[in-house]
């Protein structure tokens, strides 16, 4: 079994989920109007890490615990798919170390300082300074969830 966490040069350690290869039925469309006979329509099978994921190697999966980013469509008990290798830019959703504990944020260029701005109103910006234990751990490139009841 692989091991379920990554250690940084540090030492500090994240659990994560392992990918894995899955080839599952995909079909060609489904109507969110009148139902059809999809079972007709087959068109081969689909692996989600060819649609999901650009660089095996850098990648990995974590569960999302809070609410700080409703805003942005991620929810509690989501696994995000996260790549270490993107390069991070100004208004990315990523994976942060700061001072001891991990988060989502969103990254935050603004006026030459750099913020982790929550998307929930009920959650406060963090601005991040040189006196901060302060690590990206990888940019978000997808977000698994169960569809919720409005």
């Amino acid at each position: 079994m692989q091991n379920p966490h990554h250690a940084n040069a540090e030492g500090v350690t994240v659990p994560i989920i392992p990918l894995q290869k899955l080839n599952l039925p995909f079909f060609q469309s489904v109507s969110a109007g009148f139902p059809s006979p999809a079972d007709d329509f087959i068109e081969r099978t689909l692996d989600l890490n060819e649609h999901l994921i650009t660089s095996p190697s850098t990648t990995f999966f974590v569960r999302v615990e809070g609410f700080s980013m409703q805003g942005a469509g991620i929810y509690e008990d989501d696994i995000l798919i996260v790549d270490r290798s993107r390069e991070v830019r100004n208004k990315d959703v990523i994976i942060a170390f700061v001072n001891s504990e991990f988060t989502v944020k969103r990254y935050v260029i603004q006026k030459g300082k750099h913020y982790l701005k929550p998307e929930n109103p009920s959650f406060s910006t963090i601005e991040v300074s040189k006196y901060d234990d302060f690590q990206i751990w990888g940019v978000v490139i997808s977000v698994i969830h169960t569809p919720y009841e409005l």
